[in-house]
């Protein structure tokens, strides 16, 4: 509908602008080649100025009234015959371009049958020679604007199989992802979240059937209940989600973490390695909870990432210190361990990615927000650093997330 108002448009700018030309040719034409001569010419003339300009909204009745013009004339005896016929010819262009069918025989007739009853007026007319000039004069004005008519609706309707085509393939694309989501949806639930959930019930079980357990099993045992229990939840919305994206009200993008509670899990996470040994020395400014949900997902799956790399190759005691700020909008997160008693700098960039995608994963996150992303040796342990930054900054053209050593 929108391309339709446009083209209306763009035809009523190119008319308005064909008769600004028309009126200055023939203003022209009159005052300096074919002058009229007397009160009666100049009226005859401007009336057929008038009709032909009225063409563009009523190409038949233009059409007749300058060719009655035309015979006017011969009976009056006026000397502005030859301006009058090139408004003739102009008429019968504007008549093939708007008219339809019938229409366009019609106005042709009527203009047919005065042209020759003004041809017939001149003494010794001879018929082949005005049978031929009656046919140029009319015929090929009207072969011009039938070919220009026919020349845009041909471009018309290319638009328009463009634009099907576009829609065609749009609405492909929609399913396929809709079947893509739909398979990824199915998978998770019938796998993951299965065995998940199964294993979140055996400890449950192991729970209530250990006799006099450990403190420090029980307290495992309870970790790894509340893991698996908020992993399931994450999963079965991220499956509802996946199933039906309309469920996050049309926005791009849907998080699973409430932005106001990012500090909380946060803690969370460094709470969890704590559980394993390790001591974790936190400093989260509060103001990360006013950020947006992309940029605040992005921190906590950084964060967490980073923490269980570090809960997995640091040594024994290590200390482990996590800093997340915010300054003027743009985040800075900095996870960095001493090794404990484990020597990490052989580690290696690229042995770290060689165990997993993980490093690749936190580079592609900071690489959508057109961050930086470092991580490396930093003495006997290990540093990840990254920046994220404000929300109205553009992500760069090329990679600017990229996991360099530090």
């Amino acid at each position: 509908m929108l391309s339709g108002w446009t083209e209306r448009v763009f035809d009523d700018q190119v008319a308005t602008v064909r008769l600004v030309v028309l009126s200055l040719l023939a203003l022209g034409d009159l005052s300096l080649l074919h002058r009229p001569e007397g009160v009666v010419d100049w009226a005859l003339a401007l009336a057929g100025l008038a009709a032909c300009l009225a063409g563009v909204r009523a190409p038949m009745a233009a059409t007749a009234t300058v060719s009655g013009l035309l015979v006017a004339g011969d009976a009056i005896g006026t000397h502005v015959g030859i301006p009058i016929k090139a408004m003739v010819a102009v008429a019968l262009f504007e008549l093939a371009l708007r008219g339809r069918g019938r229409r366009i025989a019609v106005g042709a007739g009527v203009a047919a049958f005065f042209l020759t009853l003004h041809a017939m007026s001149a003494p010794s007319a001879e018929v082949l020679p005005t049978v031929y000039r009656l046919a140029i004069l009319a015929g090929v004005p009207l072969l011009f604007g039938a070919y220009v008519r026919l020349t845009r609706e041909n471009a018309r309707q290319a638009r328009e199989r463009a634009d099907a085509e576009v829609r065609r393939r749009r609405s492909e694309t929609l399913a396929a992802r809709a079947a893509e989501r739909t398979a990824i949806a199915r998978e998770l639930h019938d796998l993951v979240a299965h065995h998940v959930s199964s294993m979140v019930l055996r400890v449950g079980v192991a729970r209530h059937v250990l006799p006099a357990a450990d403190p420090r099993v029980t307290q495992v045992l309870d970790d790894l209940h509340s893991s698996g229990s908020a992993a399931l939840v994450d999963l079965r919305r991220l499956v509802a989600v996946l199933r039906d994206p309309g469920q996050v009200g049309g926005e791009p993008f849907f998080s699973l973490v409430d932005p106001a509670g990012l500090v909380g899990a946060l803690e969370e996470a460094a709470a969890r390695v704590r559980q394993s040994g390790l001591t974790v020395l936190t400093e989260i400014d509060q103001a990360v909870a006013g950020l947006d949900s992309v940029r605040g997902l992005t921190v906590l799956r950084l964060v967490q990432e980073g923490l269980a790399n570090t809960a997995k190759h640091a040594g024994e005691r290590a200390e482990v210190r996590m800093q997340v700020r915010v300054v003027e909008g743009t985040v800075l997160l900095e996870i960095v361990d001493d090794g404990g008693s484990a020597d990490r700098t052989g580690q290696g960039q690229g042995q770290g990615q060689g165990q997993g995608h993980g490093l690749i994963g936190m580079a592609e996150r900071v690489e959508l927000l057109g961050g930086r992303l470092e991580a490396g040796p930093a003495g006997r342990g290990w540093r990840l650093y990254a920046e994220l930054p404000a929300q109205d900054v553009p992500a760069a053209d090329e990679a600017a997330a990229r996991v360099v050593p530090a």
